[in-house]
């Protein structure tokens, strides 16, 4: 490990600003508004499954938030990815371009399709897919069948690139668009982590064809579990909305169904949570942004750390705040330091490449990836830490 980094300097910086409560968890939600009341609500008049108000009540503040037409509220960013896939034409047999540095799910919803996920490489400016790399790649590695890309070593269709924006940093949505259109690729924005950030004054979630976000309990809107598929296309939003609903045909009686459906939509009950929760978002936005520009501050100038700050040209919501140390011997020391003192820092994921069911699908050289991958350890980011420093 290079001499020059030292986590006991990191952990003291992390010491002095935090609030001195432990453990700090890495991520929690702040339920401060009017969570209680409209639960109760759902409660008092029993509607807490898949129908009632505050299901629309939520698709349309999310909708507007997005700035997109339609939004359809489902159970989870997983279901929200599967079904988004599903939309854009993925088959048993494609192939589906994804990053490898990104969570498990990304890659699961492609099988969950009988496709094969084929990852790709990172930036570092962004942590997310690379455009330009992925440009490069595909000149080598796929050929177009008339309107269609073809991997050429494995002869299967290339059906769709999926860009994640890690920690809430927007990818390089504007070059992935061109390279995308160039080799007829449908873009399904992978926003789970983004809601509330801005690329180039455009929301997180509006960028591609269709959207899948994630209102899991560690995201900076919850609603238990949940989950949406965002976009600006009406006729792919009544096809959502109607898979996600098991695929039955409207009757006021019969159950009819015309195809293999999901019972992915989202209950009532989490809907009324997520609506307590979106009425607060933009403080959420502004304590993250604060506590951001705080460990930016505090780790200023010390020797091995980098701040992992957003993009040019985005403001990003920082879900998860994080470093770069100079190896992966360096990550795990300050890991198992920080949690010697109950600050519950972590890895990045491990690359989806290096998974065992993953191993062998197909990929773009992957050494950004790899490298953020051993560098990286992600700090405290809840909302309320916001409140406590010092």
């Amino acid at each position: 490990m290079p001499a020059s980094f030292n986590e006991a300097h990191v952990l003291a910086r992390l010491r002095d600003m935090l609030p001195p409560r432990r453990p700090i968890a890495l991520h929690e939600p702040r339920f401060a508004g009017r969570e209680w009341e409209y639960v109760k609500s759902c409660l008092d008049s029993g509607w807490v499954s898949s129908a009632g108000p505050f299901v629309q009540r939520f698709e349309a503040m999310l909708a507007e938030r997005l700035q997109v037409r339609h939004a359809v509220a489902v159970v989870n960013g997983t279901a929200a990815l599967h079904t988004t896939l599903l939309l854009v034409g993925v088959r048993p047999g494609d192939e589906v371009l994804v990053p490898s540095l990104t969570f498990v799910a990304t890659a699961n919803a492609v099988s969950y399709c009988g496709a094969t996920p084929h990852f790709v490489d990172s930036a570092m400016s962004t942590l997310g897919l690379d455009p330009a790399a992925l440009d490069r790649y595909l000149g080598a590695a796929a050929v177009m069948r008339g309107d269609e890309p073809y991997n050429r070593s494995t002869g299967r269709r290339l059906a769709a690139v999926v860009p994640m924006h890690v920690f809430g940093h927007p990818v390089d949505m504007d070059t992935l668009a061109e390279v995308a259109r160039r080799w007829r690729l449908p873009v399904v924005e992978d926003a789970a982590e983004a809601l509330g950030s801005f690329y180039r004054e455009r929301p997180a979630g509006s960028l591609g064809r269709v959207a899948a976000l994630s209102f899991n309990g560690n995201k900076i809107v919850t609603t238990g579990g949940g989950g949406a598929i965002a976009t600006d296309d009406s006729d792919m939003a009544a096809a959502a909305r109607h898979l996600t609903t098991t695929a039955k045909l409207p009757h006021a009686w019969a159950f009819e169904h015309d195809r293999i459906g999901f019972n992915y939509r989202l209950p009532n009950i989490n809907a009324a949570l997520g609506c307590a929760q979106l009425e607060q978002l933009d403080g959420f936005i502004a304590a993250k942004r604060s506590l951001a520009a705080r460990y930016r501050e505090s780790l200023a100038g010390l020797d091995g750390v980098t701040f992992v700050a957003e993009p040019a040209h985005c403001r990003s919501i920082y879900w998860l705040n994080a470093l770069l140390v100079p190896d992966a011997a360096a990550r795990d020391r300050l890991l198992a330091a920080s949690h010697g003192e109950s600050l519950l820092t972590r890895p990045v994921w491990t690359p989806m490449h290096r998974l065992p069911m993953y191993r062998d699908c197909p990929k773009t050289p992957l050494p950004v990836a790899e490298a953020i991958a051993d560098r990286l350890v992600s700090l405290p980011s809840s909302a309320v830490l916001a409140e406590g420093l010092r």
